[in-house]
């Protein structure tokens, strides 16, 4: 069990601010999971919570990965930034997807690199 979230590396945000994104995308997805399958997020917290941290360098690779999770049921979430500080509002930065099984979430970001 696992949660992959994702962060666009071509925005130039902050250190700061993509942990900031990328706990927004968590926050969401968790909330998320808990609707879609509590029972895979009982499981995911026994076992420690995993979380795998990935970049892409653009929108349209974010929102695909976003839309691919969608289409195969997982819990997800798209961050959008408000944009009070580093960023445009409406500014698409992070994606969370999961928890849910490994095999699941490799599906879709097993061909992503690490932060």
């Amino acid at each position: 069990m696992k949660m992959a979230i994702i962060l666009r590396t071509d925005l130039g945000m902050g250190k700061g601010k993509m942990v900031a994104q990328g706990g927004h995308a968590v926050v969401e997805a968790f909330l998320n999971a808990q609707k879609i399958n509590p029972k895979a997020v009982e499981e995911w917290l026994k076992e420690g919570q995993k979380k795998v941290v990935l970049k892409v360098s653009s929108e349209d690779e974010l929102i695909e990965l976003y839309n691919k999770a969608k289409a195969e049921g997982l819990p997800c979430s798209i961050i959008r930034d408000a944009g009070h500080t580093q960023l445009k509002p409406g500014t698409l930065t992070a994606v969370a997807i999961g928890p849910d099984k490994d095999e699941k979430i490799d599906k879709i970001t097993g061909h992503l690199k690490l932060l």
